[in-house]
């Protein structure tokens, strides 16, 4: 009689790989308890040392969350902008102040 072949999500595999690196578990006894080849188990292994890079790499950011920065880079672009204008008119006033003073205030 054939033999069913058996199907593992990832969550499984990862989980049976788990067990014979952290719990230390004899691949013979993982493979005899799950009813696979120890070639299927160390392909398993591979494929997660292969694919390790992509576990590792930063996650993305909630998009609002990147909203909400965006925008808080944004107010304080414009008030940086608006503490310029600010002195720009300071200066301005002053200098006015100074010529109406020079000019007699005609």
């Amino acid at each position: 009689m054939a033999r069913r072949r058996r199907h593992f999500t990832p969550e499984q595999k990862a989980a049976i790989v788990r067990r014979h690196l952290i719990d230390k578990v004899e691949v013979s006894v993982i493979c005899e308890e799950n009813d696979i080849q120890p070639s299927v188990f160390y392909d398993w292994r591979n494929q997660l040392f292969e694919n390790a890079a992509v576990a590792l790499q930063p996650r993305r950011s909630d998009p609002r969350q990147h909203a909400l920065e965006a925008g808080q880079r944004k107010v304080e672009e414009l008030e940086a902008r608006l503490a310029h204008k600010d002195q720009v008119i300071a200066t301005l006033a002053e200098r006015n102040i100074k010529l109406e003073k020079g000019s007699g205030g005609r």
